[in-house]
């Protein structure tokens, strides 16, 4: 073999280590199952509810995803805002960890779709 075939396998199997590692590492891991370990307010906030709320709106997530890619908000639906102005706030940087500025943005085109929709907190 070549020293790029070795690489290459090397490479290969680290990462595939990793990927397992990691998951399984992730699952051993809960920190809400241990009372007390955790200061109130301190609690990790849980991605899977945050996102959960909007897989129940069909094309939710997929629209949302178009928005935060271009920047254009026409293809967001009533219902779909909806269930976003009901999330709270605290999951929006968790869930938007590369653009801060978008949840508040999606929520006040929300607010003119929706019009007794709060608009950002």
């Amino acid at each position: 073999m070549g020293s790029k075939a070795v690489v290459s396998v090397y490479l290969i199997i680290s990462l595939c280590a990793a990927i397992f590692v990691t998951r399984g590492v992730a699952q051993m891991q809960n920190p809400q199952a241990i009372p007390g370990l955790f200061p109130p307010g301190l609690v990790p906030i849980d991605l899977v509810k945050c996102w959960s709320s909007l897989f129940t709106v069909q094309g939710c997530v997929l629209a949302i995803s178009n928005s935060f890619f271009s920047g254009k908000f026409e293809n967001v639906e009533a219902a779909c805002c909806k269930v976003f102005s009901t999330l709270d706030a605290n999951c929006w940087p968790h869930m938007f960890p590369l653009n801060p500025f978008f949840p508040p943005l999606l929520k006040e085109n929300c607010a003119r779709i929706i019009p007794n929709s709060p608009a950002h907190n």
